[in-house]
């Protein structure tokens, strides 16, 4: 099993990959008679109505099964290994940091105890594909308290697809949340233009000046903004300074568009706004290194999505919006295409993280044999340059 060092950052500060927006899914559940396992992935926290009753009982905003019974009068009683399961397919791949398994409002019908499990099952698996994977602990069985929202960090550097949430013997979890950071297959990008600065290819706001009123994360979520709220919003500057979002790319590229969105942003939309990009990709930190403009000062005007073409050029990993002098905006877009070493560095960050067994497969399939295929998976990290250019040169084909 390869590692990576954890993230310094709180891991909630990560991507959600098991949200609803990315295409998370509940694909299997062995028991949710009393409410439906997909409630676990809802975006907004979990409510309780007090006295609204159904056919079932209670309705709860969550994921709760049956209470669970031994197999006879003698033994009425569940097994201490008895136990109900969710799988869920994560809308974007990626390297799991932390989980947090929520049972807000379950007071007397939470579980005793929880674990969650992970696995790498590339492709579009069944269910019952899904129960033949091999799976791997990454939140051991741990004691649950009710209405709380339980957070275990995650230190396994491997990149998952899917993660079963078991709860013993049974009872209601509100939420879960499994926050990490997209890995995307390169093969599936490579050649294309897309969206380098999207969540659900690996971009990631990693810092802000401001968010007062709501989270920089918004600006690279996936889809359209519906309300004001579903943007990044800045409070009110009263000196002469400016707000900004930095965002670290999906990969090193060039990026030959932007869209500035400034949707539902009518009374409070910047004036003005630019782009600057870094190349990190030479080894300098963005903390001290030479920024270069991409987009100089433009004027925005509000409630309105801005389209520009940027001039193809010099390679970035990372882009800093500023506004000038505050504000919101609703989205950031910025097309591209990756650069040769930015392709490289996602093929080498994404096959180091793969199961080994995986890792053979995909350099077998690309034309290695399996003695080659093993011994460069053995040799992971491929830190080697020779190691590494016969890793991509095979993976990308060239």
């Amino acid at each position: 099993m390869t590692t990576a060092d954890t993230p310094s950052a709180p891991f909630t500060e990560l991507v959600d990959l098991a949200s609803r927006l990315l295409g998370a899914g509940v694909v299997a559940t062995n028991e949710d008679t009393f409410a439906d396992a997909e409630n676990l992935l809802v975006a907004k926290p979990a409510e309780f109505r007090p006295h609204t009753f159904g056919h079932k009982g209670q309705i709860m905003d969550g994921w709760e099964s049956k209470r669970r019974r031994g197999v006879s009068a003698d033994q009425p009683h569940p097994t201490d290994e008895d136990h109900d399961w969710a799988i869920v397919r994560l809308g974007a791949a990626g390297v799991v940091r932390g989980v947090i398994v929520d049972t807000a409002h379950f007071t007397g019908n939470y579980p005793e105890t929880a674990s969650v499990e992970a696995a790498s099952v590339p492709g579009h698996p069944s269910p019952e594909e899904l129960q033949d994977a091999e799976w791997t602990t990454i939140v051991p069985r741990t004691a649950l308290d009710g209405d709380t929202a339980h957070e275990f960090a995650v230190t396994d550097g491997t990149r998952y697809t899917h993660v079963r949430l078991n709860i013993f013997p049974d009872g209601g979890v509100a939420r879960l949340r499994v926050h990490g950071e997209v890995l995307p297959d390169p093969r599936e990008l490579d050649g294309l233009t897309f969206d380098l600065a999207a969540q659900e290819y690996g971009g990631v706001a990693e810092a802000a000046s401001d968010r007062y009123f709501s989270s920089p994360h918004n600006l690279n979520a996936p889809g359209r903004a519906s309300v004001m709220g579903d943007g990044w919003e800045t409070r009110r500057r009263r000196d002469k300074a400016n707000d900004w979002v930095q965002i670290a790319l999906a990969g090193g590229g060039e990026v030959l568009a932007a869209e500035v969105d400034t949707s539902y942003f009518v009374a409070n939309a910047p004036g003005w706004a630019d782009l600057i990009g870094f190349d990190a990709s030479t080894g300098a930190d963005p903390a001290d290194g030479e920024w270069f403009e991409l987009l100089p000062r433009t004027r925005l005007q509000p409630d309105t999505r801005h389209r520009f073409r940027l001039a193809a050029g010099r390679p970035v990993t990372h882009v800093r919006i500023n506004v000038h002098p505050d504000g919101g905006l609703a989205r950031l877009r910025l097309t591209g295409r990756l650069t040769g070493a930015g392709r490289a560095a996602l093929a080498l960050r994404w096959f180091n993280a793969l199961p080994a067994a995986e890792a053979v497969a995909a350099l077998t399939r690309a034309g290695l044999t399996a003695d080659e295929a093993a011994a460069l998976t053995a040799a992971r990290p491929a830190a080697d340059p020779a190691a590494a250019a016969t890793v991509v040169r095979s993976l990308l084909g060239n």
